[in-house]
């Protein structure tokens, strides 16, 4: 895939105006929205759930990408079908039967996520690589925005890539945490697909513009 995707996340978004938001970045160069589902219990942190992605589905107009940083992520699959999220991300940590949990989510029609943490081992995705269409690899402890990237992410999405490669496997590499305009590019370069930017793009002066150049950058 020779597109990049830059992938915008709400979480970063001005809340109290959060239609203005969306049609920010229906009408930017983004490709997709980034939306945090936390619980408070997998991560120390609560962000939104169900009835905010379902006012949000009612007005983007870009596929959205969920990503679950929830205990027991197979309660909730068919029900964020039913809203309509295209992407449905789960974390390694949270899922013991992980081959089943990427199966529930492909017949609910959505691509199937695996996100991991900054200390999860590439290696432990070996058996499943190519059932995954999405690896989200956090380059920060998940839970909050705002945090410092981790510089190991870029040996970690290079590692990726050749497991993929080698398993002849059809999967996205994507990047969440603190992605900004000095470690895109490097991302890219590294492998990465699709870059997730939060506080780089809603809290900088001009977010379309912010991500009308990110895109230049990774293009």
């Amino acid at each position: 895939m020779s597109k990049k995707i830059i992938a915008p996340s709400l979480l970063a978004s001005d809340f109290a105006n959060l239609q203005r938001e969306i049609e920010m970045v229906n009408q930017s160069d983004a490709d997709w929205f980034h939306l945090d589902v936390m619980d408070g219990m997998f991560v120390p942190n609560i962000s939104f759930g169900m009835p905010v992605i379902h006012a949000i589905a009612k007005h983007a107009k870009k596929p959205l990408d969920t990503h679950l940083m929830i205990v027991d992520p197979d309660r909730y699959i068919k029900t964020f079908g039913d809203l309509g999220v295209d992407h449905l991300t789960v974390h390694y940590e949270a899922c013991p039967h992980l081959h089943r949990t990427l199966q529930a989510i492909k017949t609910e029609g959505m691509k199937a996520g695996v996100a991991i943490n900054p200390h999860t081992s590439i290696k432990l995705l070996e058996d499943t690589i190519q059932d995954i269409d999405i690896v989200l690899v956090m380059s920060v402890n998940p839970g909050f925005g705002g945090q410092s990237f981790i510089e190991n992410t870029y040996q970690k999405v290079a590692d990726l890539k050749e497991l993929i490669n080698r398993k002849n496997a059809k999967t996205l590499i994507e990047i969440d945490g603190g992605v900004n305009a000095g470690n895109a590019k490097k991302l890219i370069d590294h492998g990465a697909d699709v870059l997730v930017a939060g506080n780089f793009v809603f809290k900088s002066e001009n977010p379309t513009e912010t991500i009308k150049k990110l895109k230049e950058e990774i293009a």
